[in-house]
């Protein structure tokens, strides 16, 4: 289900997921016509925009916490033109399946389409432009837990949110897994987080305790 009240926006990811082997079975303008055709329909995985009408604020992420709760196996993913940490905070805080990213992500296809996959495979999926723009308002601050965090550490802690795993991370900045096992854990450690083998647990985690200290 691909929700969003540009037409040609809407089309066009309907047109881009069903070339990359996606069934689009419905789509929707507002986030009361989505809530009816997910309530009817029930998609394995919704795309909606985290503005739509009526009232053009937060209408579709309202939208979809009220699908998280009454269809909590139905992946989610959020698109948004700008990071908005409160928003993404509140809408992974609702459990795995969940994906939040911004708008130009869609540029870049399979990166795109795989990240869809993973939260249809119950895995979360956060934009590194969020991560990004909240380590730079840490390092802005006199009280920053990030600053001791190597900028290693800091390219591993935004693949982490983009809930990739270690072998992901690995594979993606060219380091063998086990030097992502010492960088995760030192992350860990310097951030005053407990380690987990739960992906999700530690991303949501590492999103929580970044966001703390913007609001």
């Amino acid at each position: 289900m691909v929700a969003d009240d540009y037409v040609l926006l809407r089309e066009g990811l309907a047109g881009l997921l069903e070339r990359n082997g996606f069934e689009i079975v419905g789509q929707a303008g507002d986030a009361a016509e989505l809530l009816a055709q997910v309530r009817a329909l029930r998609p394995d995985l919704v795309l909606v925009d985290i503005r739509m009408p009526p009232g053009n604020t937060t209408d579709g992420l309202d939208a979809a916490l009220a699908i998280r709760v009454e269809f909590p196996a139905t992946g989610i993913v959020v698109l948004s033109a700008f990071a908005e940490a409160e928003h993404a905070v509140e809408l992974l805080s609702s459990g795995q399946r969940i994906g939040y990213l911004l708008k130009d992500r869609i540029a870049n296809v399979p990166e795109f389409i795989g990240s869809l996959r993973r939260v249809i495979a119950g895995g979360m999926v956060i934009d590194p432009g969020l991560v990004q723009d909240l380590v730079r308002v840490r390092q802005g601050s006199n009280n920053d837990p990030l600053g001791a965090l190597s900028s290693r550490e800091r390219e591993v802690l935004a693949l982490m949110a983009e809930g990739r795993s270690n072998a992901g991370i690995a594979r993606q900045i060219w380091i063998a897994e086990g030097t992502v096992e010492k960088h995760v854990r030192s992350i860990l450690t310097k951030l005053h987080l407990p380690d987990s083998s739960d992906d999700h647990r530690r991303v949501l985690a590492v999103l929580a305790y970044l966001n703390a200290a913007t609001g």
